[in-house]
């Protein structure tokens, strides 16, 4: 054979082989294809990456902040939980305040308007203690007792000056004291009102001119175990505390008429 006869037939040969090699399946790729099942081992694996430790987790965390959210509403501002009332429960006061009390406000002053009837806006009950400079158990009885007269956290009161004369330093806690609104201020002037006063010593009446010229009332009170909360063998010593009733009156008669209306014995 010549050299051109073989030439031929080497071309021919790698002619044939060369869509041989080409035939040959591709590689498949790393992964989904390459997985066992092709695609569907791919579905698989991304559902079970949706489902994994980390969706735990954060599911974990969303009902964990959820949990979180719902206590802090059901707590106070100072971390004490709330006492929710009965479904449909009123106070007595604010039964008697809403049915009688208010229209005869009206009829008594002429208001031209409902919003014009002066109502309860709320009520302080305060002590200073001047002896807890030197005896600091003095503040968490009184703290305590204001507690359970109230059945509200009392928070403590700071001096905010210093005195040299009375060793009183900027910032030294003195006193106690706690704001009472809605219900709560309703039943606290209830039972002020109907048990505790009525069991004053020698009682003749409350002062009728110790209001301060807006509508507000103030009243002392020298024994703290005038009310039936406080266990008299339980106690550090008697003390007194400040009632501060804060109205919505513009005048002194009109709120004196509204106190007097609610039952406040005043003397005459």
């Amino acid at each position: 054979m010549s050299k051109e006869t073989q030439g031929a037939e080497g071309a021919v040969e790698k002619a044939a082989v060369a869509p041989a090699k080409s035939a040959k399946a591709p590689k498949q790729e790393k992964g989904a294809q390459g997985a066992p099942g092709g695609s569907e081992g791919a579905k698989k694996a991304a559902e079970g990456g949706s489902k994994g430790p980390r969706a735990e987790k954060q599911g974990k965390a969303q009902k964990g902040a959820g949990a979180s959210e719902e206590k802090a509403k059901e707590r106070g501002s100072h971390g004490a939980p709330v006492v929710k009332d009965p479904p449909g429960y009123k106070p007595r006061l604010k039964v008697m305040y809403a049915e009688s009390v208010a229209k005869d406000l009206k009829e008594e002053f002429s208001y031209k308007s409902v919003m014009q009837i002066p109502k309860l806006s709320k009520i302080i009950v305060s002590t200073g203690l001047g002896e807890a400079i030197t005896n600091k158990k003095l503040l968490d009885s009184a703290s305590q007792e204001i507690s359970q007269i109230t059945g509200r956290k009392a928070v403590r009161t700071k001096a905010k000056k210093s005195i040299a004369n009375f060793k009183v330093r900027k910032g030294m806690d003195l006193g106690v004291m706690v704001t009472l609104r809605g219900n709560v201020m309703y039943e606290f002037l209830d039972r002020l009102i109907n048990v505790a006063m009525p069991r004053i010593k020698d009682f003749r009446g409350a002062n009728p001119n110790a209001f301060d010229g807006h509508g507000n009332y103030s009243l002392g009170v020298t024994e703290q175990i005038i009310f039936p909360e406080i266990d008299y063998d339980k106690i550090e010593r008697v003390s007194g505390m400040n009632i501060a009733v804060v109205t919505s009156a513009k005048t002194d008669q009109e709120a004196r008429s509204l106190l007097a209306r609610l039952g406040m014995p005043f003397r005459k």
